[in-house]
């Protein structure tokens, strides 16, 4: 899978590789960077939910893409399609909180709403957020999605669902 590779004006997506795990761990370690989804863990733990996502691209062809910036090469994120069993499919979004403010959770969004639509065939593009992500939320109207409705993840965690269909996205985007 790491042969796919998206870019946009200032990011690489692609596919998580294992020395990818110092970025995750640095991200799952921080506090504000987790505050939405379940709080710092540690190393071990990073791993797990690493190695989680390379399984979804074994098992399902998508997962959430490792975000690289550009001019510097770092390890700033993750976004992209998370299909979890018994759950609603979204494109998510996580960056390091030193990358805030930058766009690149918008630019990195954009980059997988695309890939998920032209590669996936997603007629429908949600985001589930925590009702208290008021960054996500605003990010989500950004990117043209309206609330839909309450729903809750594979964990049981309440969740608001904002969404589109791929025809809006097309109309507005392209």
């Amino acid at each position: 899978m790491a042969a796919l590779q998206l870019e946009s004006s200032r990011l690489i997506l692609r596919p998580p590789v294992e020395h990818d795990l110092d970025g995750w761990a640095a991200f799952d370690s921080d506090e504000r960077a987790t505050e939405f989804f379940g709080g710092p863990k540690n190393r071990a733990a990073s791993w797990e939910l690493m190695a989680t996502n390379a399984g979804m691209w074994a098992l399902r062809g998508c997962g959430l893409f490792t975000v690289i910036e550009k001019i510097s090469g770092r390890w700033i994120g993750r976004v992209g399609p998370w299909k979890p069993e018994g759950a609603t499919a979204e494109i998510g979004w996580a960056i390091l909180p030193s990358e805030w403010g930058k766009g690149y959770a918008t630019e990195g969004a954009q980059a997988a709403i695309n890939w998920a639509i032209d590669s996936l065939g997603w007629p429908q593009i949600n985001h589930c957020i925590d009702a208290e992500n008021s960054a996500s939320i605003a990010l989500a109207h950004k990117l043209g999605s309206d609330w839909l409705r309450t729903d809750h993840d594979a964990q049981g965690k309440v969740t608001q669902v904002y969404g589109q269909t791929s025809q809006n996205w097309r109309s507005r985007w392209l």
